[in-house]
């Protein structure tokens, strides 16, 4: 039995989509941001850096995992799915892992500071991290091109880049004329597993909507990103 510390973002929504498709069992021990919860001493012991998602494996001594990108490898090679066991596979899935690591999650997460959560809006941040989103998804969209899935098979690097990219409204950023990546969002809306894990701990609207439940969302986000 797994533990998964999450909360309802899209690098929780990685760890819970993954165990989804891995079948594996899990109880989820949802976390408040908006309380602080993931800043008790109790949760940093798991999770150093306060942040989520964090997992726990009862069946492998407690053997705790934190850092979204971590947790998607361990589960990986744990059950030997959802990523090659050669070495150029293998190899294949991390660099498109890292890739979402290191730009995607980055880009889009400063895009929805500027553009949604602070009270002033910075046009120039604004438009940089815009932009340099855009420019990440077109490098997603000719690879797609070539492959149906990022890393030939589907793996966890296409978990991880959907988790992010399925929110590219909210982050201000357009998918248009990015046919291939287009036709990826839809095939991995279609995968039942995928669906289930973006309900985990709870389902969230995507807040696309200029209503009070957006505002109070975005208010709840811009006091988790002051923490």
């Amino acid at each position: 039995m797994i533990d998964l510390y999450t909360s309802p973002t899209p690098n929780g929504w990685k760890a819970s989509v993954t165990l989804e498709e891995l079948g594996l069992p899990y109880i989820v021990r949802a976390i408040d941001l908006t309380k602080g919860e993931q800043k008790t001493e109790a949760y940093l012991r798991l999770n150093p850096n306060g942040r989520i998602p964090t997992i726990v494996d009862r069946g492998n001594d407690d053997f705790t995992v934190f850092e979204s990108g971590a947790i998607l490898m361990y589960l990986a090679e744990k059950t030997g799915r959802l990523m090659p066991a050669d070495a150029k596979g293998r190899s294949l899935v991390v660099q498109w892992l890292m890739f979402q690591m290191g730009g995607i999650g980055p880009m889009m997460g400063q895009a929805n500071v500027f553009f949604r959560y602070l009270p002033e809006k910075i046009q120039p941040a604004i438009d940089r991290y815009q932009h340099e989103s855009r420019r990440l998804f077109e490098v997603l969209d000719r690879r797609l091109g070539e492959s149906e899935w990022l890393a030939g098979d589907y793996s966890i690097a296409d978990i991880a880049h959907w988790c992010w990219v399925r929110t590219y409204k909210w982050s201000g950023v357009s998918v248009e004329r990015l046919p291939h990546l287009r036709r990826w969002l839809d095939a991995m809306k279609e995968r039942p597993a995928c669906r289930r894990g973006v309900g985990i701990p709870f389902k969230v609207e995507s807040a696309l909507r200029d209503d009070e439940a957006t505002r109070a969302f975005a208010e709840r986000a811009r006091q988790n990103v002051q923490r």
